[in-house]
């Protein structure tokens, strides 16, 4: 009879397997230098790359090249800002208002199933004046004085497209590259690839402002995908406790805490020689980073100390946890301490109907903690190494959803064109890049894919985006799947 073999004779007789046959420890080895998982292997054996040293940690173990941007603070605007009320001026037309949208431009795009049933697709001018602004004299719209004053620092992208045309598959594209949930989000990717600047805190945190609007959210937008767990997203709450259970337990003292977290660790580390699981180290991972966020996180998120002046330059809404203009405070603070991806939510932007109001409303609350984010990190020369981006999802149509009054109209989704800005580092400023047509209907200059946007923010970071992959299920993954091109002409 057969002696049945426990887990460490089956362990070892794995190991004696390998050490035998003709790949053996040193093949193994060689695989692990060539990086099987970042896609490095064959350019390695070959001699072409070259990657810089770095102490990030990440799977590349520093950059492709130099990189323009340490950090990014991504503000995106949940729902699809109108394009037309926004930043793509289209004086041509108040000649069309209230006439019908020539079949042959909206038969170039595809329309979501909310207006199935509408038969007359009025064309409708935006409500609001616009006027040029800046030595780049761009065209910002009256609702944005804030972000008037602050144009000759943006990089005004007017030609992005999408493929999606509905809000969580947008939403997904956007972040994840794929839209479907599953995939790993910008913050984890380069969680992964690049590691953390800052030991004592997340190298991923995501914000969402309170009191927006009713459209859900995914946490898939910021999660990590098939990648180890510890690269997902970290959603700081407002108020009082920013990261849930991150104190010690009434009576129990900081000494107990390390010695638990000790023996867990050890627990931890004989499963993980035991079954070779990577999830075990994220959890090792996990819990350390806990700890060390006891001391780090409620430092980082003190905006007590924040001066009289700091407050008036976001706006009065800074004082008031969970609001837009309070984190993007919160975000300048993060990016002092180097937090790689802050990610702010401010959903509310998707205005089918009541658009005049509801956009006016969603302008208000975010112009000023915007325009102050990009002054603030300016004024404290953080700017030259962190890429600032403002944008949603997909745009909105020309044409009225629903009734058009004198006074009130909404807007479909459209992911034909739609309008996002970058600022900071390695990006030009004071530029107006990508055109679209009379209608705001059809990019006519320069198009912008969203994997164009996604390689492009790789770039910046000193990422090769088809190098940066995955092997999962078989394949190689990657943010960009498998096309997206730099859009070299916005780099500085």
């Amino acid at each position: 009879m057969k002696k049945k073999l426990n887990n460490n004779e089956f362990s070892e007789s794995r190991r004696g397997f390998l050490k035998n046959t003709s790949l053996g420890f040193g093949s193994i080895a060689l695989a692990s230098l060539l990086g099987p998982t970042s896609g490095f292997g064959n350019d390695l054996l070959l001699g072409k790359n070259k990657i810089q040293n770095s102490l990030g940690g990440g799977i590349l173990n520093g950059t492709h090249f130099p990189a323009k941007a340490k950090r990014v603070i991504y503000l995106f605007q949940s729902g699809g800002p109108s394009q037309i009320e926004t930043f793509d001026y289209k004086p041509s037309l108040a000649k069309w208002h209230g006439k019908e949208i020539p079949d042959s431009i909206r038969g170039t795009q595809r329309n979501s199933g909310m207006v199935s049933d509408q038969s007359t697709f009025p064309l409708v001018k935006s409500i609001f004046d616009f006027k040029q602004h800046g030595q780049s004299g761009a065209w910002i719209s009256d609702l944005f004085p804030h972000t008037a004053k602050i144009v000759d620092d943006l990089c005004i992208i007017k030609s992005m497209q999408t493929d999606a045309i509905n809000h969580e598959p947008a939403v997904m594209f956007l972040q994840t590259g794929s839209q479907q949930s599953g995939r790993p989000s910008i913050g984890s990717w380069l969680s992964y690839g690049l590691g953390t600047d800052n030991n004592d805190l997340p190298n991923f945190v995501v914000m969402l402002s309170k009191g927006g609007g009713a459209q859900p959210l995914s946490s898939s937008a910021w999660a990590n995908g098939f990648l180890p767990s510890h690269h997902q997203g970290l959603q700081f709450r407002s108020g009082k406790d920013p990261v849930l259970y991150l104190n010690n337990p009434h009576g129990v003292h900081d000494h107990d805490r390390r010695r638990a977290l000790d023996y867990i660790r050890d627990l931890n580390k004989n499963q993980y020689n035991i079954w070779q699981d990577p999830e075990i180290q994220s959890k090792i991972n996990q819990y350390e980073m806990a700890y060390k966020m006891q001391n780090s996180v409620p430092d980082a998120v003190d905006l007590s100390e924040e001066p009289e002046h700091v407050y008036k330059l976001y706006g009065e809404d800074a004082k008031t946890p969970g609001t837009y203009a309070a984190n993007c405070l919160q975000a300048r603070r993060l990016a002092e301490r180097d937090v790689k991806f802050i990610q702010l939510y401010h959903m509310g932007w998707d205005q089918h109907g009541g658009l005049p109001r509801g956009i006016a409303r969603q302008a208000k609350d975010t112009d000023q903690a915007t325009a102050g984010l990009i002054q603030d990190l300016k004024q404290r020369g953080l700017l030259e190494d962190t890429l600032v981006v403002w944008g949603g999802e997909f745009g909105r149509t020309s044409f009225s959803q629903g009734r058009l009054t004198a006074d009130n109209y909404g807007r479909d989704h459209h992911p034909g064109c739609f309008t996002m800005w970058m600022a900071g580092a390695g990006v030009k400023s004071g530029l107006v890049y990508g055109e679209t047509d009379d209608f705001s209907y059809n990019v006519v200059k320069a198009p912008v894919h969203v994997h164009d946007f996604q390689a492009t923010l790789l770039h910046l970071l000193g990422i090769d985006h088809e190098k940066l992959t995955f092997k999962h299920q078989g394949r190689r993954f990657r943010l960009t799947d498998v096309h997206g091109h730099v859009v070299k002409d916005i780099l500085s």
